[in-house]
């Protein structure tokens, strides 16, 4: 993984349950940034299929188009391998534009990572 793409998106192992955590400069990132630090992830998440995801959104302000399609390729991969994906902790001008686009009826949206963990294991 290229220090650039580990540093935008990483991932961490709770259990049977990834946690995505994109780091605050993901808003700023050029497109292809993006979409090469979210290859690396998807290509992680298909190797070692976590029972759920959580995409920990707290230190990401907001984000633009190539994110959420980021999102939805996670999505698209967890309904294959039978998993759920929830979001924590979004600001809240990314909840906005969550609701906005009516992806908030697609995914559970929890305040904080323990929330959405929790909720997660409880399943």
């Amino acid at each position: 993984m290229s220090t650039e793409a580990a540093d935008t998106i990483r991932i961490e192992r709770h259990g049977e349950i990834a946690v995505v955590v994109p780091s605050p400069e993901v808003e700023e990132m050029h497109e292809t940034a993006i979409e090469s630090a979210a290859r690396i992830v998807i290509r992680a998440l298909r190797e070692d299929p976590p029972a759920g995801i959580v995409v920990d959104l707290s230190q990401v302000p907001f984000f633009g188009s190539v994110f959420v399609s980021f999102l939805l390729r996670c999505h698209s991969l967890a309904k294959r391998t039978g998993s759920e994906i929830v979001l924590a902790g979004p600001s809240k001008n990314a909840r906005e534009l969550l609701q906005l686009l009516d992806l908030e009826t697609l995914w559970a949206i929890y305040d904080t990572r323990q929330e959405a963990l929790d909720a997660l294991v409880g399943d």
